[in-house]
């Protein structure tokens, strides 16, 4: 398992970065449609095992009336666009929110188990903010340097790539408390720490390295955390919801890694928070 787990990320992470910075911005929104779509598709089995069709009707159609009625050109984006920005704060927003259902979990549960609505809703809230934060921060400067938001964009991946790395040889080495057993029993406080240690020192090194602008040491600092803090919180959450459904993996697509949302958990919560933390402080 960890073989192939290495294998598929070796494969996926220069892929990753060739499209982030390589791609033309309408090859780079229909290659982040297509992920996104492919995590509504995951999240069906979340909502209903029986009529996974017509349950994936609803997140389609939402993508393609989005992509649709509000402006996606890297120009208009790079302008900062209020509604595509609205729908990235909606997403910071459901993340806050999910944080109480997380730490409250299982109790929580009695809100939401037994209604197909909820849950349906819960994933556009996590599946399509995700999307437009990554197409807003792409387009970030756009008309001044069409590097800079793919910049951006890589910084987050890594931030996040790290937290979850640091955060798991931190647990495997220190840790003894766990953090949110009913969710995830593997997790503990000492990783966590580890986590957003690793997340802080890669953020700041990469946005040396990268160029990328902050308003101040500080204002980096506490984005770095934050969204790190966030990345855990979008992993907890699948956890949840995995666990809710019985599911053990959301698919089999990627090798050692499941499906597309076990891939992207963390990045779901990340980016969001990142994108509005980081044009609300960070400029």
């Amino acid at each position: 398992m960890l073989k192939q787990r290495v294998l598929t990320a070796a494969l996926l992470v220069p892929l990753v970065v060739a499209a982030v910075f390589y791609l033309p911005f309408p090859a780079f929104v229909a290659v982040i449609a297509a992920v996104t779509l492919l995590g509504h598709w995951e999240w069906t089995q979340f909502v209903s095992n029986s009529s996974r069709w017509l349950t994936f009707i609803v997140p389609a159609a939402a993508v393609a009336l989005s992509i649709y009625s509000l402006p996606f050109s890297a120009y208009a984006l790079s302008h900062l666009a209020v509604a595509p920005f609205s729908v990235a704060a909606a997403g910071a927003a459901w993340w806050l929110f999910a944080t109480g259902l997380v730490l409250a979990f299982p109790k929580s549960g009695a809100l939401w188990t037994h209604s197909r609505l909820l849950r349906q809703l819960f994933g556009l809230l996590t599946l399509l903010p995700f999307m437009w934060s990554v197409l807003i921060l792409r387009a970030a400067d756009y008309q001044f340097s069409t590097y800079y938001g793919a910049k951006l964009v890589l910084l987050v991946f890594v931030l996040v790539w790290c937290a979850d790395s640091g955060a798991y040889f931190a647990g495997k080495a220190f840790g003894k408390h766990k953090m949110a057993p009913a969710v995830s029993p593997n997790k503990t406080l000492e990783g966590l720490l580890g986590g957003l240690v690793a997340a802080v020192v890669v953020t700041w090194a990469g946005a040396q390295l990268l160029d990328i602008h902050f308003a101040s040491v500080g204002a980096l600092l506490c984005i770095a955390v934050v969204t790190a803090l966030a990345s855990v919180l979008g992993d907890l959450a699948e956890s949840m919801f995995k666990r809710v459904s019985g599911v053990k993996d959301s698919g089999n697509l990627l090798p050692g890694h499941g499906g597309i949302l076990d891939r992207i958990d963390s990045l779901t919560a990340a980016f969001p928070v990142f994108t509005v933390l980081y044009f609300a402080f960070a400029n």
